[in-house]
């Protein structure tokens, strides 16, 4: 109700300035000297109709595409303003001239039509401003929401797959539980506390996902090899939390599902000026399914998130060839 109320008063102030503008630029003649008073009334003869028109006639009938109502009330109005011009103003003020007695309706018309047009126009482009804007916020809250939805469903998916890791660890009694126990940790505090606002750090995001690397390196035990390297300094360059640690999440899960040794991945982040570029490959299985590869909940998630918070500004690229799932992934931080 508030903003409702100071959105009214800003276009009314506006409004009052455009109305001031209007008659100020009529009231002075320099061939006449002083203030023309007639020219004043004349002019809110025309200020009125126009009122009439933008917050009778414009909402209840142009607005409600009820077109026929509107020119119908739209040449009553203009009937009264020559009315009201005609027989009121001219004999206010010139009752004694022959200009009384010769009705020029017509000139009225033309007089009265610029004023009334120009604030119909003031009136058009504010609603369309406040229309606009009202788009615009909706828009953002539906992005937003959208977001928040998404990131909602990182945690779920995470714990889903680590969680029956760790069981299928602590039905085998692997002196590595505690260790995968504490990285776990590590790993939910940061997504718990650290992942409330829309970007982290990517120093923080680097140093999780290096914890995340060393979680399933535990988990992926003497059956592979495991390569993570960052090349260039993060800075106080800020991203979208958790964007990279789905894809490495992703590769260690397809490596390991489709072979049981000489599972294979590389992990590569550089940071040139504020662009960061992500590789990530893994190899699999000749017989894995790759139209499945990127289908899953965590990749359409991620593709979602960059969409959202990083329209124009990402380049993805995945491919899986010759035994190898490869991720590329461009995002310009810039404006974060």
């Amino acid at each position: 109700m508030v903003r409702l109320l100071k959105r009214a008063n800003k276009e009314y102030l506006f409004l009052g300035i455009f109305i001031a503008l209007l008659i100020f630029l009529d009231i002075f003649d320099r061939h006449e000297p002083g203030l023309q008073w007639h020219k004043v009334v004349y002019k809110l003869n025309y200020i009125v109709a126009a009122l009439v028109v933008n917050y009778f006639l414009l909402p209840r009938y142009f607005y409600t595409k009820k077109y026929g109502a509107f020119t119908f009330g739209f040449l009553i109005v203009l009937v009264a303003v020559i009315f009201v011009d005609e027989f009121f103003v001219e004999w206010l003020f010139y009752r004694n001239s022959a200009r009384y007695e010769n009705v020029l309706f017509l000139m009225t018309l033309i007089k009265s039509l610029p004023t009334i047009l120009l604030m119909i126009g003031f009136k058009f482009a504010w609603d369309a401003n406040q229309k606009q804007r009202k788009i615009d916020t909706l828009n953002r809250m539906i992005a937003e929401s959208e977001l928040q939805f998404l990131n909602s469903q990182i945690n779920p998916h995470f714990l889903f797959n680590n969680l029956n890791n760790l069981y299928a660890f602590a039905l085998e009694n692997s002196p590595k539980t505690p260790e995968i126990i504490l990285q776990l940790s590590s790993i939910l505090r940061y997504m718990l506390y650290d992942c409330r606002d829309k970007t982290v750090l990517l120093s923080k995001e680097l140093d999780n996902l290096n914890d995340y690397v060393k979680l399933s390196e535990l988990q992926l035990d003497d059956e592979g090899r495991v390569t993570f390297n960052i090349d260039g300094e993060p800075g106080n360059l800020r991203i979208a939390p958790l964007i990279l640690m789905v894809f490495v999440e992703n590769a260690f899960k397809h490596a390991t599902a489709s072979q049981l040794s000489n599972v294979q991945i590389n992990i590569s982040v550089k940071i040139v000026d504020n662009t960061l570029s992500f590789n990530c490959e893994n190899n699999y299985s000749g017989q894995t399914n790759t139209d499945n590869l990127s289908k899953g909940i965590g990749l359409k998630n991620v593709k979602g998130r960059l969409g959202l918070s990083y329209p124009d500004r990402y380049k993805l690229t995945i491919e899986a060839k010759k035994n190898w799932y490869k991720v590329f992934l461009e995002i310009d931080l810039s404006d974060d």
